[in-house]
């Protein structure tokens, strides 16, 4: 019988994943330790340590099992009164349970979470349950079951069609059929082959391969070392960046205890099929994440992309065929061997299939990591995960694919998030980032955000990429200065279109989507910010004046006092007045003025 069977028995789940652990997830850990051992509680009460959760911004997060009680932003300070109400007594701390913002109503266990109720967790099902440093962990939720049944029951060929049925593609970008790809790096004959994890993660607020590799670690191993049956590869290389400290330590561990296991190495399993697994850390180049970059990064050289073909199935790492599948598409191949491909099929669209992962961040009450069936549509992504948009605003947008995806509209909330309904709006998957932005948002300073990014982050190979960028990014900082022309409209749409098709990678194929979906769906910003010298939003600083209204001044002081820039004059009992010459327009004079006076006014 399980321990949790067992009456009076519970397990505390802490989260130690990055976001957790910042918050001060370690000191939880002792302190509960301590704790238990001063009641001698050790024979019914265990603390095992987790990967993340998902629901980050709630963190630190610690779970009583078998209860599936939900605490969240968990202190130190609190880990007493967990100890002596919930487990030594039997009563709930109400006061940690997770309240939900556009309810107000209170759930006490996580099931009972919008977040993590409305979701289909495929791929994270063990993350944020299992103690990732711990093989035998995942070896109980049937861990490493498809690859005995890949290499004792099925040929290379087998293992590829059951992919190919399952309908995977990759979920790093360009979403390619991965079991096409298997099959080229199958079919190029050579003695020597590669298969490589691309975890070179490097879309800004994006977390979900990172989080994969720190809650999951030995289900992207696993589905390496199929990958490497499948196509006849006997090595593999993880490319996971250096800011991912906690997921290359897990990863050493992980690799470590598969291997004394028998389950990575050589002669795996007693089969005669031999996989060994390196981590290679990358130095935070965004255009490592493209497959040849990356692979000249391995191999000590710079990270620039090369033409193709060749591709990297034929001639890749050391001019050998190589296999290159992200975190997440790795992550996928196991629950495809074990369930079958068909079982896999079933989930999603017609032609996306399977479930999806997002990073959603920005204006939405809910911020974490989302997985969907393909085809869930981006209203229940935002609004019935996410919670809605904060404080009651009005949803303006969300970017969708990273810094080189597209913005959409809040007429296509219902739109199916999958790969054709995404491309026809003129957006991409990407890696899976989801930021949403409010009203209050400039969908003109938006894209200069994103470009100034891509921009930075070009290698500089080619001609569009390099001066594209820089040119489109001298227009919208034009633009959003107030010196915005008429003809620069037409010139950033011929600059975008040009860099898309003249570039040689994906990057610079791509790095145009912002400009070209914010003109698309919010042309009118973009005019009122060249022929009306205005923001709409009023976030461009260059574009608004702060001023205040003297008859609703009551001479608080508040603004005054609140003013980083001492650009407001005036005395007790006297209007104030803010000197424009000294103003920042930081706005923190609005924000202090109480809203029953409202005497600041931004134009």
């Amino acid at each position: 019988m399980h321990m949790l069977q067992n009456p009076g028995y519970k397990q505390i789940l802490l989260c130690k994943g990055t976001g957790c652990t910042s918050s001060g997830a370690v000191k939880l850990v002792n302190k509960l330790t301590e704790e238990i051992a001063k009641y001698n509680l050790g024979d019914r009460i265990t603390v095992k340590i987790t990967g993340c959760h998902g629901f980050c911004e709630q963190g630190p997060i610690v779970i009583i099992e078998p209860e599936k009680v939900f605490y969240r932003h968990v202190l130190e300070s609190d880990i007493e009164e967990i100890v002596n109400v919930h487990l030594m007594q039997g009563e709930v701390v109400e006061r940690l349970l997770y309240t939900d913002p556009t309810t107000g109503q209170s759930a006490r266990t996580y099931p009972e979470i919008p977040f993590y109720a409305r979701q289909d967790r495929i791929v994270l099902h063990n993350c944020g349950h299992i103690n990732p440093e711990n093989i035998e962990e995942y070896i109980l939720k049937d861990g490493y079951l498809a690859l005995d049944r890949a290499i004792s029951a099925m040929t290379p060929q087998e293992v590829i069609d059951d992919v190919n049925v399952s309908g995977l593609r990759g979920r790093g970008g360009a979403g390619f059929p991965t079991g096409v790809k298997w099959q080229g790096a199958f079919n190029s004959k050579n003695d020597k082959k590669y298969i490589i994890c691309n975890a070179d993660e490097g879309d800004p607020g994006a977390f979900m391969d990172r989080s994969i590799l720190e809650g999951d670690p030995h289900a992207v191993l696993e589905g390496m070392a199929i990958a490497g049956f499948a196509t006849g590869a006997d090595e593999g290389y993880i490319y996971v960046r250096a800011e991912y400290p906690l997921a290359i330590h897990r990863l050493k561990i992980a690799i470590a205890q598969a291997e004394e296991y028998g389950l990575l190495g050589d002669n795996i399993l007693n089969s005669g099929f031999n996989y060994h697994i390196k981590i290679k850390t990358g130095a935070g180049a965004f255009v490592c994440g493209e497959e040849t970059a990356l692979i000249a990064s391995i191999e000590g050289g710079r990270g620039m992309p090369r033409n193709r073909p060749p591709f990297p199935v034929v001639k890749g790492l050391w001019g050998k065929p190589t296999c290159i599948n992200n975190v997440e598409t790795l992550a996928n191949v196991p629950l495809i061997i074990r369930r079958g491909g068909a079982w896999y099929a079933a989930i999603g669209t017609d032609n996306s299939k399977g479930t999806k992962i997002f990073s959603l961040t920005g204006n939405v009450n809910n911020t974490g990591l989302v997985e969907v069936p393909m085809g869930a549509t981006l209203r229940h992504i935002i609004f019935e995960i996410g919670g809605g948009i904060q404080d009651g605003k009005s949803f303006k947008a969300v970017q969708a694919g990273g810094p080189s995806g597209g913005c959409i509209p809040e007429k296509l909330l219902d739109l199916p998030v999958d790969f054709q309904s995404l491309t026809a709006a003129g957006v991409m998957m990407g890696s899976g980032g989801l930021v949403v932005v409010d009203k209050d948002t400039c969908m003109v300073d938006l894209a200069r955000y994103f470009l100034s990014f891509t921009k930075n982050e070009s290698c500089g190979q080619c001609g569009p990429c390099r001066l594209g960028t820089r040119q489109m990014l001298e227009i919208l900082n034009r633009i959003t200065t107030g010196k915005g022309k008429a003809s620069d409209l037409d010139l950033l749409l011929e600059l975008a279109e040009g860099v898309k098709l003249g570039s040689l990678c994906g990057l610079g194929k791509t790095v145009a989507n912002p400009v070209l979906t914010t003109l698309r769906y919010f042309r009118d910003e973009y005019e009122a910010h060249i022929y009306e010298k205005r923001c709409p939003a009023r976030i461009c600083k260059e574009m608004i004046t702060y001023y205040i209204k003297p008859g609703d001044c009551v001479a608080c002081s508040l603004c005054l006092k609140a003013c980083p820039a001492g650009a407001i004059k005036g005395a007790k009992k006297q209007v104030h007045e803010i000197e424009q010459d000294k103003c920042v327009k930081c706005g923190a004079c609005m924000d202090a003025c109480p809203d029953r006076f409202k005497a600041v006014e931004c134009k």
